[in-house]
């Protein structure tokens, strides 16, 4: 502030910019954050479908990110999130919009709220009603599924109440150090002229949005195609892989923001667009790429991504403008008649219900392989012995599905879905084809070009943003599902599942451009099975023989320099007693002034807790918690400090206790 003549307050020149700033922004943003971390312990993991994967700790905690846009001259609004899941299934999706309705009634409903995974492999799993994807997981997980879908709802909700003037700018740019092409045989099937618009066999378009309200920067949406698969199928510690890091990196790195602070801060999401092909492994090995340490590997390939997007981010300065507008409908994807505009050969063609390949048995093997003995391709040698003994898939599906070899009818056993959510979002000249599958390069693209054809826009404003309000696997071209490789093995509705999309998609594209409204299409129904659960509960937790819960078993040395590892061990319980949603498993305390202040907790990098059944008789258990003490930590006196809860086997009251290491210094 700054006094005027005659004693009259008078704004100073910066805030009289920021006041016209805000009256001239053409639109209304808010960002918010959540956590939405599961069962940190004995919870199959989503992703590779490894039953022996459980969780047994965290080495960062799972977010949601969020934005609502409005437009103030329309009055139309988007609520739009990334949730570090390995899937965002129609369950989760529809119990967030419940939810939604419950607070905001009709304002955020399935047509304007696009809920995306950033498909980390490293996640609590059985969040789906679909059998196929908690198998592995022991069937639905309540518990997981509830933190993610309140998480999700708490950061729109966020997001809404944080709302205000904001502009909104488009930035584009390259990364090719970030991911390799994993079916790379499968992708030279496709016509040049679709290989033409990838020379090296992959994806490198990254898409950045930056969110500026009242003058200050808030927020990125940063798109680009790469697997979060840096972390391996051994690897039993919560993370949001690459992506996570990739966001974290950039939350910590604006003003020192932490997750658990009530203040939303800066908020940067890494959702995918068409990553189906698309390896961060670049020597497409598990694990291996750039180095042969899958921790660092996470770190690298999530920093390459941070410093693209920061630097596009910086350089973004074509302004968002125009209308917000969505379209959304349900499509039986198992019975879509295709017209020969989107076929290869011109002539009509149909899908037909959801089959699970042979390849995709055998699973990935620059990611993630599957059963042993099997290996992707066609004609599978092992052909002849599934037609044999396998009579669940009728002969006429079968020959729908050629030249899979089909395994598992997952559409005509209720375990995987056929009607699935297609989206399609404007946002000024950014529009997102909100796909619920894991779209190929050049699947997507192909789509794109049929949104971009439908609209009249440039190709470059339309993404294809997988993983979205439904998952269905993958999607392959026609051509690249001849080679039955894993992704089109994983292709469930066929050999013209793409061209589906493209007509689908485009669809969506003529009502949004034409101001038409479109039927809702066939609801998805709840499968029988649908939250069948077989995982077993904790029973109780006893802290051993003259032990407590919270006391420290082996305790930290007396001082330690950086580059060196602090390990705490403590008597616990089981981390299913209390999630600590939003709360801590552990923090390391600094003495500052003469109090302990939090400096780490387990949503940072540098802290791992590892949760460990010690005797599964009488429930004991221990957690071991390590700080790797970085470059440039401050010189001081600290101490670790871990919280947990037990499960009492007589009554099965939960108790919460803390225990505390002896202080160290770190010089």
């Amino acid at each position: 502030m700054m006094v005027a003549a005659g004693g009259v307050l008078a704004l100073g020149s910066g805030q009289t910019a920021a006041a016209a700033a805000s009256a001239s922004a053409p639109y209304l943003v808010g960002r918010g954050i959540s956590d939405i971390t599961g069962a940190a312990a004995e919870s199959g993991m989503m992703g590779y479908s490894m039953p022996q994967q459980q969780t047994t700790g965290i080495h960062q905690r799972l977010r949601a990110r969020a934005f609502v846009i409005v437009d103030r001259t329309g009055g139309n609004r988007v609520a739009w999130c990334s949730a570090d899941q390995g899937i965002l299934p129609v369950a989760v999706f529809q119990a967030v919009l419940a939810k939604l309705a419950e607070s905001f009634g009709t304002t955020y409903t399935e047509q304007n709220v696009s809920l995306s995974a950033t498909h980390t492999h490293a996640g609590p799993g059985g969040c789906s009603h679909d059998l196929a994807y908690n198998l592995s997981m022991l069937g639905f997980q309540r518990e997981n599924f509830d933190a993610v879908v309140s998480g999700i709802v708490e950061a729109i909700t966020a997001a809404h109440a944080d709302l205000g003037p904001g502009t909104i700018s488009l930035g584009h740019g390259e990364l090719t150090n970030a991911s390799v092409n994993r079916s790379r045989a499968a992708f030279d099937r496709n016509p040049q002229s679709d290989k033409d618009s990838f020379p090296q066999g992959i994806d490198p378009a990254m898409t950045v949005l930056r969110f500026r309200q009242g003058g200050a920067d808030v927020g990125a949406i940063s798109w680009f195609p790469t697997h979060p698969t840096s972390m391996t199928n051994t690897n039993t510690l919560i993370s949001g892989d690459n992506k996570g890091y990739a966001a974290y990196a950039w939350e910590h790195d604006a003003e020192g923001v932490r997750y658990l602070d009530h203040s939303p801060g800066f908020v940067a999401a890494f959702p995918q667009t068409n990553s189906g092909d698309m390896s961060p492994n670049l020597n497409l090995k598990p694990g291996s790429g750039p180095t042969e340490d899958e921790f660092e590997n996470t770190r690298i390939i999530g920093t390459r991504q941070f410093a693209a997007a920061k630097k596009i981010y910086d350089g973004a300065d074509t302004a968002i403008s125009g209308s917000i507008d969505s379209r959304m409908r349900y499509v039986d994807m198992s019975q879509v008649q295709v017209d020969g505009r989107y076929t290869p050969d011109s002539r009509k063609h149909h899908t037909s219900s959801g089959v699970i390949g042979l390849s995709m048995l055998a699973g990935s093997t620059e990611d993630g392989p599957g059963i042993p003995g099997l290996f992707e391709g066609t004609p599978s040698p092992l052909a002849p012995l599934i037609d044999r003994i396998n009579d669940a898939v009728p002969q006429w599906l079968a020959d729908e599905q050629s030249p899979k070899t089909s395994v598992i009818p997952g559409g005509l056993l209720g375990a995987t879905p056929n009607v699935l959510p297609l989206q399609l979002l404007k946002i000024g000249q950014l529009y997102l084809v909100g796909g619920p599958a894991e779209y190929t390069i050049v699947a997507g693209l192909r789509i794109r070009r049929a949104v971009a054809k439908e609209l009249g826009v440039p190709l470059r404003n339309v993404l294809m943003q997988g993983y979205t309000n439904g998952y269905s696997q993958y999607v392959a071209t026609p051509e690249e599902y001849e080679a039955q490789h894993y992704e089109g093995a994983s292709t469930l509705f066929g050999r013209y599942t793409t061209p589906a999309y493209q007509q689908e998609f485009a669809k969506l594209a003529s009502a949004l451009s034409t101001g038409a409204s479109l039927p809702p299409g066939p609801r998805p129904p709840k499968p029988a099975l649908g939250e069948l659960n077989l995982q077993p509960g904790v029973v109780l937790d006893t802290p051993g023989l003259t032990r407590r819960f919270g006391q420290v078993l082996t305790d930290a040395e007396a001082g330690y320099r950086t580059g060196q590892t602090a390990t705490v061990v403590f008597v616990t319980g089981h981390p299913k007693n209390n999630l600590r949603v939003g709360k801590t498993f552990l923090e390391v305390q600094r003495l500052q002034d003469g109090a302990w202040t939090r400096y780490l907790d387990d949503g940072d990098w540098q802290t791992k807790y590892r949760w460990k059944r010690t005797n599964a008789v009488t429930g004991e258990s221990t957690a071991t918690i390590t700080w790797d003490i970085a470059a440039g930590t401050p010189s001081g006196t600290y101490r670790i400090v871990h919280s947990g809860d037990a499960k009492n086997g007589l009554t099965g009251a939960i108790s919460s206790f803390t225990g505390t290491s002896h202080q160290f210094t770190v010089d």
